[in-house]
């Protein structure tokens, strides 16, 4: 038994594939938790609960969900309130979208060294947009961000990437006014890429020669990809501003909790084959679609589970948790508009959902009469996988 609501789910893939998989496969232990989480969610292996009306008898029974990071129907309501907390704790303004990646010769390096690559690249791409804008000839003011981390392309391959939401100004040095960016760009992007380029490249040999991390077999000195990384042109994109923070917030939202591939995008499941749609951004093609072999579907998905712990959400400056009483609301104020006010922090996911529909959930969906009572179910015998 189980709570589906797409005729196809990543869970049916990994759950039929299952066996052979792991046979022919290593996973690690957080890629192991991932996968059977995501098979158990929302299924009588996790126990859940029976709603019964009190007026017609009518029941159904509902199952708990995974909540893990990864699984692709268990970030909905995480997202709301995250998004309906953010929009407290910006500015007025606004918004560019900025996107910090990385060239194929370091893909090899980052994956062999996760969590300790992916430090240096969020700390790269900080470090880049703060000083470029702390430049008196491009901008002269503290800047600030907010920072995703996504590990994947449209076609779910290995593609390291930090997505950056960007206030259109900063605080000036002395803290007495909100300098505002220019309207069609928030910095030089050939600039920031450069910067960024120089920052991480040195970033990544000094954790290479105090051995914090390792090079691939097949390389051993990392002066043969620093020069590769500088024969390229690393890809710093900058849309263009966002109308205001409602549009800003929203779109950051499909950002966040996003894993490398939702339910809806999957189209197709047979033959042993996956058939699913992507974003074709080099034609500018909105939906194409491709298959894969399941075992291959599994693998290019498995890469994209994070550390143990990781964070792939993270501030800077004028943005960063410690400034929010100080730095933030001091801008606010110089800017002198209105701000949101969280109106879900705290609230039980069914609170949220309530609240954002404006559905009665506990109204009983047959006689729409009674009232729905909930009633503990047991976990299944098999256990959680």
């Amino acid at each position: 038994m189980e709570n589906k609501q797409h005729t196809i789910e990543l869970a049916d893939i990994l759950n039929s594939h299952r066996e052979g998989f792991l046979k022919n496969h290593y996973l690690c232990p957080e890629q192991l938790k991932a996968f059977s989480a995501i098979i158990n969610c929302r299924t009588a292996r996790l126990g859940g609960h029976s709603d019964c009306c009190d007026h017609c008898g009518y029941t159904r029974n509902s199952y708990n969900s995974c909540r893990n990071r990864h699984c692709p129907k268990c970030q909905y309501t995480r997202k709301l309130q995250w998004v309906d907390k953010l929009a407290a704790n910006l500015p007025p303004v606004k918004h560019f979208h900025i996107v910090f990646t990385i060239p194929q010769c370091l893909h090899k390096l980052f994956y062999l060294n996760q969590g300790e690559t992916y430090d240096l690249l969020f700390k790269a791409a900080g470090q880049a947009l703060m000083k470029c804008a702390a430049n008196p000839k491009l901008m002269g003011a503290q800047a600030g961000a907010v920072c995703v981390l996504h590990t994947w392309g449209q076609t779910l391959v290995y593609h390291p990437h930090i997505h950056m939401i960007v206030p259109s100004g900063g605080l000036s040095d002395d803290e007495m006014e909100w300098i505002p960016s220019h309207k069609k760009y928030f910095l030089p992007v050939k600039v920031l890429s450069n910067v960024f380029r120089g920052l991480l490249c040195r970033f990544l040999e000094q954790a290479v020669s105090s051995k914090t991390i390792k090079m691939p077999d097949n390389t051993s000195d990392f002066r043969l990809v620093k020069n590769q990384c500088y024969a390229k042109n690393w890809v710093v994109y900058c849309q263009k501003p966002f109308a205001g923070p409602a549009s800003i917030i929203q779109y950051l939202g499909n950002y966040t909790h996003r894993v490398a591939i939702s339910n809806h995008r999957i189209q197709a499941f047979e033959n042993g084959k996956v058939t699913f749609m992507y974003k074709d951004y080099k034609t500018g093609k909105p939906r194409r679609s491709i298959s894969l072999d399941a075992d291959e579907f599994i693998r290019r998905f498995m890469q994209h589970v994070l550390p143990c712990g990781f964070y792939k959400i993270r501030y800077f400056g004028i943005l960063a948790i410690c400034n929010i009483q100080t730095k933030l609301a001091l801008c606010i104020h110089l800017i002198g508009k209105a701000t949101c006010i969280p109106v879900l922090e705290g609230l039980t996911a069914m609170e949220v959902w309530q609240t954002i529909t404006g559905k009665d959930i506990f109204r009983c969906p047959k006689c729409h009469n009674g009232r729905m009572i909930s009633m503990p179910l047991f976990k299944d015998s098999l256990g959680t996988g």
